[in-house]
């Protein structure tokens, strides 16, 4: 089998997360915003159990696929259609929940808070929350309304910058798992990468 067919597109920091062990096969894994599945495969390859979300149905329907050809024997209602900021998983729920590529489409500050008090409501105690997601760490994005910016090909994304992640966190009661890490796309955009772990009470 090929590096390719193990592990898809998988974005190169969850990937990371998995070489050091903090997402494991185990463990209750939701992707919230899973689009296709891209950071699935591997996961749902080695015997995790995985949830998945997406407001795009074709998206899930992909991923309910995906985890049958792969015959993990997850349910298919593992795989569901919803809005993030109102996700039908109970409190506490999940080892790891994965956010990637999603919270910069928030439509304003109120949807941004809205998806991460779900993102953070159903992970458990002692588990794991990792984001990545548009920033303005390290570039100028021309301002259209509060948190709304201009990136590279046009669109507007909602962006959070270092002083507003490290706050969050603050507010959270989470800790850092690594320090902030962005990417830096020239002229186009800023990833940042911020991964928490849920403090146990």
């Amino acid at each position: 089998m090929t590096v390719q067919e193990q592990f898809g597109q998988i974005d190169i920091y969850v990937f990371d997360q998995i070489l050091r062990g903090n997402i494991a096969p185990g463990m209750r894994v939701l992707d919230a915003g899973c689009g296709y599945g891209r950071n699935l495969v591997h996961l749902l390859r080695e015997g995790c159990e995985v949830f998945a979300l997406d407001a795009d149905a074709a998206g899930v329907e992909h991923v309910r696929q995906l985890s049958a050809s792969l015959a993990t024997g997850l349910p298919p209602e593992n795989f569901q259609v919803a809005p993030i900021e109102q996700m039908p998983f109970p409190d506490e729920f999940a080892d790891v929940v994965i956010c990637s590529s999603v919270l910069h489409f928030a439509r304003d500050a109120r949807h941004f808070l809205a998806m991460l008090k779900d993102l953070w409501r159903v992970l458990r105690p002692g588990g794991m929350l990792f984001c990545r997601l548009g920033s303005r760490i390290g570039m100028d994005f021309e301002s259209v309304r509060p948190n709304i910016y201009v990136v590279g090909d046009g669109s507007e994304w909602f962006l959070v910058d270092e002083k507003m992640l490290l706050r969050l966190t603050e507010e959270l009661n989470g800790v850092l798992v690594d320090p902030l890490k962005t990417t830096i796309v020239q002229d186009y955009r800023c990833m940042t990468t911020w991964v928490l772990r849920k403090r146990k009470n």
